[in-house]
């Protein structure tokens, strides 16, 4: 049998066991030698020192240290980062790549429950859910059985901000449903929107014509407030913003001032700052839904990444190529 390259986890210890329960750790322990037991949180930590420099692979998640160059000293055998996680922004330095160590995110993965959040409250949006439930809930009278006009989901057009993994998956995810969707990303031409099955509009265009928009873009400098009150009030009367990206992007101030006025609704599942203030209007205001992130991989949705990166190792110990490489290049637009 080949000896089983040496691994070495680095994240929160508490993660180990959620991310790779015991059915996924059992299968990455047959492709690593790596021991749940032993879990770099700190890289100066002198338990973890044989191991590190040991280490050809390092497992990392949620937690883990940032890899600066010292640290990659302490593990010159190192030749792999498998990240059970989405960014790696928070670890990976360019030192990484400058040693030729090859990393790989399973953001793919993550990516998952975030599209599949959206779609949910999507669809409830469509259907009035939310205001629904409040009405019912201060009323306590049943509002009877006749159609209600103006809610439901046939032909809702759905503007989505960003074709980042979670915005390609959500339009996936929308095919079987009567939704009409719609892609505004400055790094997707035509053909690639096509191939997604979507129109590509410029982001005025597709704010204007959307009954929901969903921002789904990465968290950079030139995305801070890309949704500001100019943004919200080219939204038309009764449209639903949803973000589950990162609350940067979305101009707060100008969304509480926009909804205060009634004519749209919002549903965040992520804000600036996060968590929000205890006196944050968004708390009260009845047309917005605060959820504390809740989007991304969550409870029994973390085995998802761990089975992601047990995968990569498994191809990495075969010799074949990353399904899932993070590019130094792209990573500056990327979450």
């Amino acid at each position: 049998m080949t000896e089983r390259p040496h691994a070495l986890f680095a994240m929160s210890a508490e993660n180990v066991p959620l991310v790779f329960p015991p059915g996924v750790l059992a299968r990455l322990r047959e492709s690593l030698d790596i021991d749940p037991g032993l879990v770099a949180e700190d890289f100066t930590d002198p338990r973890i020192t044989d191991s590190l420099a040991r280490a050809e692979i390092l497992v990392t998640g949620w937690g883990c240290p940032r890899l600066e160059p010292a640290v990659l000293d302490a593990a010159p055998k190192l030749r792999a980062v498998l990240h059970a996680a989405g960014s790696v922004k928070g670890l990976a330095t360019p030192e990484l790549w400058r040693r030729g160590i090859s990393v790989s995110s399973a953001a793919l993965a993550n990516a998952v429950p975030v599209a599949e959040y959206t779609l949910a409250v999507i669809l409830l949006a469509g259907k009035d859910f939310f205001a629904a439930r409040d009405r019912l809930r201060g009323e306590r009278v049943f509002p009877g059985w006749g159609l209600v006009p103006g809610i439901g989901n046939h032909g809702r057009r759905v503007g989505v901000i960003g074709g980042s993994r979670i915005g390609r998956r959500l339009i996936e995810l929308m095919r079987p449903f009567d939704l009409v969707p719609a892609l505004s990303d400055p790094y997707v031409d035509t053909a690639g929107a096509a191939a997604l099955g979507v129109p590509l509009l410029p982001l005025d265009d597709l704010l204007h014509t959307s009954d929901v928009v969903t921002i789904h873009a990465p968290d950079t400098p030139e995305t801070r407030h890309l949704i500001g009150a100019r943004e919200l009030a080219l939204m038309p009367d009764g449209a639903v913003l949803v973000n589950t990206a990162r609350g940067a992007l979305l101009d707060h101030e100008a969304l509480i001032a926009e909804l205060r006025t009634g004519r749209i609704s919002a549903i965040l599942d992520v804000t600036d700052p996060e968590p929000l203030t205890a006196d944050s209007p968004l708390y009260d205001l009845p047309n917005a839904v605060v959820t504390p992130h809740l989007a991304g991989s969550q409870g029994n949705e973390a085995a998802r990444l761990g089975l992601a990166v047990t995968e990569e190792a498994e191809r990495l110990v075969a010799g074949e190529e990353l399904a899932y490489p993070v590019d130094h290049a792209a990573l500056a637009r990327e979450a």
